[in-house]
């Protein structure tokens, strides 16, 4: 018997390829038999629908609701200022979405406002409210103005004034005049050569300094308590000048003067 001709063979296999594809939205089999779903349009346009309408919806909780609303500021971390100051400064708008807090601009406020701050993290805490960590800067100097006194940090910021000397936080007394130093470094960089002897004083020492003079770049003399002095140079080498001293007063507990501005060479006098 003869075969099917080439037109029925295409007609078959036309016909085979129709019955494969379901119409839309039907289920149909793959090559291996299993059940398949192939979305029609009306279920594409209504996913995207849902999709805008969740999208609309998170929008709106966000922002037109008022269950996500700042009701609450809180701050942490203050020792000098009041939570009140701070508050203050931060102006955080109360009743505004939380989302919408720019807390750049907030943080920015509060260093402007108050340069004792020396960071600060504006956290949101959902649902209503709004943290401020703060971190103050901590004097390491003090500068006589007046009856006040200016505070000074390790950065060489002077950040506030005060009419009380916090305690245990030493004086500096800088050179006045036309001096050659004065003329040649000025007082900004003097100021920063007493900040950094500061930071080098041993643990043990830094408690019981009262005063750092500084005569000139090459001459700081710190004074500690008792009418005891050190001869400490320069700000140079402070390592081992800090190494020095605390060896030489260990080994020379009584003496009046000590002088480590040649730290290889340190020596004490006076009883």
């Amino acid at each position: 018997m003869a075969g099917p001709t080439t037109a029925q063979r295409g007609e078959r296999q036309a016909q085979g390829s129709s019955a494969a594809r379901p119409p839309h939205g039907r289920p149909g089999r793959d090559g291996a038999g299993r059940r398949l779903w192939l979305p029609g349009r009306g279920a594409m346009i209504l996913a995207l629908v849902l999709a805008v309408l969740l999208t609309a919806g998170g929008i709106w909780v966000l922002y037109g609701s008022s269950w996500l609303r700042v009701e609450r500021v809180k701050t942490s971390g203050t020792r000098v200022l009041t939570s009140d100051e701070v508050l203050n400064a931060a102006a955080v708008p109360v009743g505004a979405p939380l989302i919408s807090v720019d807390t750049d601009a907030i943080e920015d406020r509060l260093r402007r406002k108050l340069p004792r701050i020396d960071a600060v993290e504006v956290v949101r805490s959902w649902p209503h409210d709004i943290g401020l960590k703060v971190t103050e800067r901590k004097p390491v100097l003090l500068m006589k103005k007046g009856a006040n006194f200016i505070e000074v940090d390790d950065e060489s910021v002077r950040f506030a004034t005060v009419a009380e000397a916090p305690e245990g936080v030493p004086l500096l007394e800088l050179a006045s005049g036309d001096t050659p130093s004065l003329r040649r470094f000025g007082a900004d960089r003097l100021l920063r050569e007493a900040v950094r002897v500061t930071g080098d004083l041993p643990e043990s020492v830094a408690p019981h300094v009262r005063t750092v003079q500084v005569g000139s770049y090459d001459s700081i003399t710190l004074g500690l308590e008792g009418d005891r002095t050190v001869a400490w140079g320069s700000a140079e080498q402070g390592e081992a000048k800090a190494r020095a001293l605390k060896a030489l007063m260990k080994a020379a507990p009584a003496a009046g003067h000590f002088n480590v501005s040649a730290p290889t060479a340190p020596a004490a006098s006076g009883s």
